[in-house]
């Protein structure tokens, strides 16, 4: 059964080194301790931030020290929790440009009405991002990708992260899903078509990126509930899976094709 916001708690947990997991069951929010502030990684639905927080206190980490928060596109299961957690702790909001006109209300694509939902926490970001951009926090210097299709702001980011002996880099995907590239949802707004295109190019660009820790922004892009329970076991490097990145984006490629070739045979 598909879990609503405020029935997603998932527990908190250390990934590896300086890098959390703070929540949630419908959509993942990560957390990088830079040495001098905290990056969020996708806040989440607004209606779960409170997970969000209590999370991020059982780990020992404040809240109020928040940074920076950074969105992997503009629906409302990702930043929805971002003008709040922003007005209570006074860190800047980054997200694609692209997405801007999601992010502020503009325009109702934010996947909200999809999910039975009404995108009311509108905000201006206060970093747009077009790609190749970076930002450095204490340890922790943060990269982006452009990644669209799934949005047109969809942003990749890529960061290092260290428990004091080893380093790896991780990278948060920027939305694989096709649900936003079928031809349903496409036609019913009228985007183009193109966005297809654009995804692939995107997804054989991130597949080429060497990464040892893949995040998604969902639990089941890199199976957080399994290794949650391999780290809660004693191991350390359970999220440590070179190549996973790529794999993965190979997989989003065909997941597509896949549907368009549906589409088409259903014509």
């Amino acid at each position: 059964m598909k879990k609503l916001p405020w029935e997603g708690a998932f527990p908190p947990f250390r990934i590896f080194g300086n890098l959390y997991f703070v929540g949630t069951v419908p959509a993942s929010t990560h957390v990088v301790d830079t040495g001098e502030g905290l990056l969020v990684f996708d806040p989440g639905y607004h209606q779960s931030l409170h997970l969000v927080i209590d999370g991020m206190h059982r780990l020992g980490l404040d809240p109020k020290d928040t940074r920076y928060i950074f969105n992997t596109h503009g629906h409302i299961d990702h930043l929805g929790a971002a003008r709040a957690l922003s007005l209570m702790t006074g860190a800047k909001t980054v997200l694609g440009r692209a997405d801007r006109q999601y992010a502020n209300g503009e325009l109702d694509l934010t996947y909200a009405k999809e999910l039975g939902m009404v995108y009311k926490e509108v905000f201006e970001p206060d970093i747009l991002w077009d790609g190749g951009e970076s930002l450095t926090v204490g340890n922790t210097t943060v990269t982006c990708m452009a990644t669209p299709g799934h949005t047109p702001g969809a942003l990749s980011y890529f960061f290092n992260v260290t428990n004091g002996k080893k380093t790896y880099r991780a990278c948060l995907h920027g939305g694989m899903g096709i649900n936003t590239m079928s031809r349903e949802y496409l036609e019913k707004y009228g985007l183009s078509f193109s966005c297809r295109d654009e995804f692939k190019k995107a997804m054989e660009r991130l597949s080429r990126e060497d990464v040892d820790i893949f995040l998604g922004n969902h639990m089941q892009h890199n199976h957080t509930p399994e290794r949650y329970e391999l780290v809660m076991a004693g191991d350390e490097e359970a999220f440590v899976h070179p190549g996973e990145s790529g794999e993965y984006a190979l997989w989003a490629i065909e997941n597509m094709q896949n549907m368009i070739k549906e589409e088409s045979e259903n014509e």
